[in-house]
């Protein structure tokens, strides 16, 4: 586990029930199922939405990004944490509860998926 991860896990401390869970060789940060941050590297993102998204503007905190081969460059609603959350756990604690707003915000608009597993037939019922 990344020093920035264990660093995170202690911040998180206060807000309740944060867990983290590894995802496409970074770490994903999730209350109940929403996930409202992201570390890709060394860098953490939050979550943003239109109601948020203007905070990070007005900061230049840019969009996590990744590559497709058939898509291109790839923006995401994830963006960059400004640097003082890791100086100052007020700090911290205001933005991530803006993110975990923005995922629960996120968690309501969107349909539900279809659970994953072994379709059954209906001869079974």
């Amino acid at each position: 586990m990344s020093g920035l991860v264990d660093f995170l896990k202690e911040l998180c401390e206060p807000l309740g029930d944060v867990r983290f869970r590894r995802m496409f060789g970074g770490w994903g940060l999730f209350t109940g199922e929403a996930m409202f941050g992201l570390v890709a590297g060394d860098t953490l993102y939050f979550k943003a939405d239109a109601e948020t998204a203007p905070l990070f503007d007005e900061e230049d905190l840019g969009p996590f990004t990744y590559q497709r081969a058939d898509r291109g460059a790839v923006l995401t609603s994830y963006r960059r944490a400004p640097e003082r959350v890791f100086d100052d756990p007020d700090e911290f604690r205001l933005w991530a509860r803006r993110a975990m707003e923005a995922a629960a915000r996120r968690a309501t608009d969107k349909p539900a998926r279809p659970k994953r597993g072994k379709k059954r037939s209906p001869a079974a019922d």
